[in-house]
């Protein structure tokens, strides 16, 4: 007789009912070519370009700059880039309360009125316009603002976008192979975004000889030459996000209307999306749960990778090349686990391939903590921490499309994105915490960890089961 672990396992990655003909495959690699595209905002605007191009002193008052001349310490520079941060951090505070407040309304809205595909076209279009406008924001300080305020922008529609598109999981899928195509779509975001990070480092990015060009089209940088390098990395980053969200346009069909079709005003979605909240927490609390675990997990998860390049600058002495390189490696090391993590999710259930990866992340950071001051020391435990991240990320949007009712998938997962706003102050604040108060910021890796093994004591008493709402 098996016990109430084999059970769990078992529902987890057993269908709940008769599983259906399999989805075409051109269907699931048009679905997954969206993941591939849009990496190209999460690599390229948010992560390695355009949002450290905004940091930067292109933007500080040439007045200060003449002054503090070559000494990067000097107060007032120092001063003037925690104002530009601060500018920058703001308008990503407003956009992380507005998806908090609207994700799950738009998500239920969209669920039974047939238009998923149609808003996350809609979405999709903003986030690839935005980028576009990136183009227009010169390296001088008064298009600080108007960088921050497109940078906002394209978060914001991208978290819009990306319920939708996590809803229409259901859609490429089968009760059996949600976690393989789950993780599959994840993969082809990480691979997506190595190809085109490589693509505009060789092209726009590198210093290859001249300190006045970048790339091997020679591309003008820095100030006197309008930092053409980071803006055109940006319109063909928006160009790459746009080609590869067509398939999906094309092959994944829009969902039918539903029985849910009663026109309600934006203050009724929220007495609805009251009621969903209270009928999860009376009938499946599990949902709530998971919802929260995986808020605080998601938030570890996003540190590692947020932190991870601090640590290898700071601590074990990389260069802006070499964090790069590793930026490249660990992207392929996470696609690599997310494949795997992917067909394992199938197999053994997400729940087991959430934990597991869980446990192995927690033991990757104390691995940081105990490898010295070596470069090969981090290579190794850092590459280690990215293998297990996507198999994570994808089995956790896989558990939440099995756990949740047909039809409500849009609603489901903006209470996702919410959740995942919610708490993700919480991996920052430690690391900033435990910095401080070590004064070293090796000792930054115990916040994360700690984010960590929070959400795997919060992960372990869900229950795989489906939602009861209705």
């Amino acid at each position: 007789m098996r016990n109430a672990s084999s059970r769990d396992a078992a529902a987890d990655h057993s269908p709940t009912q008769p599983d259906p003909a399999p989805v075409p495959r051109d269907r699931v690699l048009a679905w997954a070519l969206w993941d591939w595209g849009s990496s190209a905002f999460n690599a390229v605007v948010t992560t390695f370009v355009f949002s450290t191009y905004l940091a930067s002193t292109l933007f500080v008052d040439q007045s200060v700059l003449d002054l503090a001349g070559d000494d990067a310490r000097d107060p007032a520079l120092v001063r003037a880039l925690a104002e530009n941060a601060t500018v920058i951090s703001t308008a990503l505070a407003i956009v992380g309360l507005l998806v908090a407040a609207v994700a799950p309304i738009l998500g239920q809205r969209s669920d039974g009125s047939g238009r998923r595909k149609f808003w996350l076209l809609v979405n999709t279009a903003i986030v690839v316009l935005s980028m576009v406008a990136m183009f227009a924001v010169l390296p001088a300080p008064p298009y600080l603002w108007l960088g921050a305020l497109l940078l906002a922008a394209g978060n914001l529609f991208f978290e819009f976008a990306s319920v939708n598109y996590n809803a229409m999981l259901v859609q490429v899928s089968t009760p059996k192979s949600v976690g393989r195509v789950s993780g599959f779509g994840w993969g082809m975001g990480y691979v997506g975004g190595i190809v085109l990070l490589a693509i505009l480092l060789a092209l726009f990015l590198f210093n290859v000889g001249d300190p006045a060009t970048r790339g091997v089209l020679a591309i003008p940088t820095g100030a006197d030459g309008g930092s053409l390098d980071v803006r055109l990395a940006v319109l063909v980053a928006a160009l790459w996000f746009g080609v590869f969200a067509v398939p999906l346009m094309l092959r994944v069909p829009e969902i039918p209307p539903t029985r849910r079709t009663e026109q309600v005003g934006i203050l009724r979605s929220y007495v609805l999306l009251y009621r969903t909240v209270r009928a999860l927490a009376k009938r499946s609390p599990q949902v709530l749960l998971f919802l929260l675990a995986s808020a605080v997990f998601r938030d570890g998860l996003a540190a590692v990778f947020t932190f991870g390049a601090i640590i290898a600058a700071q601590v074990f002495g990389f260069t802006f090349t070499e964090v790069l390189l590793f930026g490249i490696a660990a992207n392929v090391v996470a696609g690599i686990g997310t494949f795997v993590g992917g067909a394992l999710d199938d197999r053994i259930g997400a729940k087991n391939v959430i934990i597991g990866s869980l446990i192995c992340l927690v033991l990757g950071g104390v691995g940081v903590l105990l490898v010295g001051d070596a470069k090969s020391g981090f290579w190794v435990t850092g590459l280690f921490l990215c293998l297990f991240v996507g198999p994570i990320q994808a089995a956790s949007r896989s558990f939440l499309a099995r756990i949740t009712p047909p039809g409500r998938e849009g609603e489901i997962f903006g209470l996702y994105a919410t959740t995942g706003r919610a708490v993700s102050f919480l991996a920052p604040a430690l690391f900033g915490v435990v910095v401080s108060l070590t004064g070293d910021t090796r000792y930054g890796i115990i916040g994360i960890v700690a984010v960590l093994l929070l959400g795997l004591t919060l992960m372990l008493p869900v229950k795989p089961r489906p939602a009861a709402i209705d």
